[in-house]
């Protein structure tokens, strides 16, 4: 056996995980994984800004800060594993966020994963914190300003997550958060990043936002080691032919990666994510909550905030994906895509008997998740990936999706929600009809 599968089976699984520890913005196989958790109980975590804050500090090699893994008994390759959300809350009293610039010379090929100090060419430096403004990173080595990325229109933004909601702030309260920005960002004891609300940027004061936080990055371990926030096809395109360790093939990032990177906003408290397990055990993660953000996290990024997850693992076997299937809050789903009531079947049933039709399909809705370069290809693959699953012909994906469905953008460039009416019977072969008669009460 490898040792793997021994320090898996030689432990006793446990009802519940809590987990407070960090991988420095890498998911793989390398990082050693928690648990086991029982299959049915619950996983609780604390999670750390993603982004930002990774972004602007060097010794990262990914874009977010997410939880160490945990295996959940009983999950092997070729299984899934079903995430059930029932709570997704904000700590941190105050972010930053905006639009990113990548900045020539501090990075190798990616500025997310192979940073580099323009003095001392150290790579991944170790760093610390000179002051406020955007060039407050520093290298420990040489002492040069290093940050691989500028602000070129951001925010600092504070919350009430009593009533659910936040202000962006002036210039002078920005520059008096960062001065102690640990008291707001309420960054997890174990966590390395610096937090961006040193850089003090406050482009768009008084802007009132309401929140409603979810998590943009929850999922299971890809076969191969990834950068954290490359762990989808749009950022993971970034990997192929790339000039550092994590350098890959177009066909081995998609072979291994799992898209737990997915931004859509959708993933929050009373949702279900369904996993693809790639590694022994599935080595579930979490990390990157957003207070709030529309279709499409168009600014590229979006308020990352510390916060606490908590969610009830399955494990449904025999279940192949190649990336997650989302059963979405029944007020998120798609207009056309929620369940087919009482009410409306009757009237249903009364118009098909008219013409002299006697069948009418027993469905629930089900979500298909896509990613690639670009937003098309994510379409693409969504709806790909919901023909290979359910069986069903692709042009009726099509017309599913069309008819009793809708296709939503999760990110801009490139990850895509495919929603559509499944046939009860599909969802009952695959094995998660139970899951959508619970979510919906049908």
């Amino acid at each position: 056996m490898h040792a793997e599968t021994v320090e898996l089976t030689s432990k006793a699984a446990q009802d519940v995980v809590r987990v407070e520890r960090f991988t420095r913005g890498v998911v793989g196989p390398s990082q050693a994984m928690l648990g086991p958790v029982k299959d049915g109980w619950t996983i609780a975590a604390r999670t750390a800004p993603g982004c930002w804050g990774p972004m602007i500090t060097p010794k990262f090699e990914g874009g977010h800060e997410v939880t160490q893994p945990v295996a959940v008994a009983g999950a092997e390759i070729g299984d899934a594993i079903a995430l059930k959300l029932r709570r997704v809350e904000v700590t941190s009293l105050a972010t930053a966020s905006g639009v990113m610039q990548a900045v020539d010379g501090r990075y190798v090929g990616d500025p997310f994963v192979a940073k580099l100090c323009p003095k001392c060419g150290a790579k991944s430096p170790p760093s610390h914190l000179e002051g406020i403004g955007q060039q407050a990173v520093h290298c420990d080595t040489c002492g040069a300003e290093l940050s691989p990325f500028r602000v070129a229109n951001g925010y600092v933004i504070v919350f009430d997550k009593e009533n659910q909601v936040a202000v962006t702030v002036t210039k002078e309260i920005a520059e008096r958060i960062a001065r102690d920005p640990s008291s707001f960002a309420r960054l997890p004891d174990a966590s390395e990043q610096h937090s961006i609300l040193a850089f003090a940027q406050a482009d768009v004061p008084g802007l009132i936002a309401r929140m409603q936080p979810f998590v943009g990055n929850i999922g299971t371990t890809p076969s191969r080691d990834l950068p954290d926030s490359h762990n989808c096809g749009d950022f993971g395109a970034f990997l192929v032919g790339a000039p550092h360790k994590y350098g890959m093939s177009r066909e081995e990032l998609d072979r291994h990666k799992t898209d737990g990177h997915m931004d859509a906003n959708s993933v929050r408290a009373g949702s279900i994510v369904i996993c693809p397990v790639k590694v022994r055990g599935g080595g579930v993660y979490v990390g990157d909550m957003h207070a709030q953000q529309g279709n499409g996290e168009i600014a590229v990024h979006t308020t990352d905030v510390a916060g606490e997850v908590e969610f009830g693992v399955e494990v449904i076997k025999g279940l192949a994906l190649d990336g997650p299937i989302l059963l979405q809050r029944l007020e998120d789903l798609p207009p056309l895509a929620r369940p087919i009531t009482p009410e409306l079947r009757s009237k249903a049933k009364a118009l098909a008997q008219r013409y002299g039709s006697f069948e009418l399909e027993d469905n629930g809705p089900i979500t298909f998740i896509g990613s690639g370069p670009t937003i098309n290809d994510a379409t693409r693959n969504g709806l790909d990936r919901a023909a290979k699953v359910t069986g069903l012909p692709y042009d009726e994906i099509l017309n599913r999706a069309t008819i009793v469905g809708s296709i939503e953008i999760a990110r801009l460039p490139g990850v895509a929600r495919v929603t559509f009416l499944c046939p009860m019977t599909v969802l009952e072969r695959i094995g998660i009809a139970h899951l959508v008669r619970q979510q919906y009460g049908l």
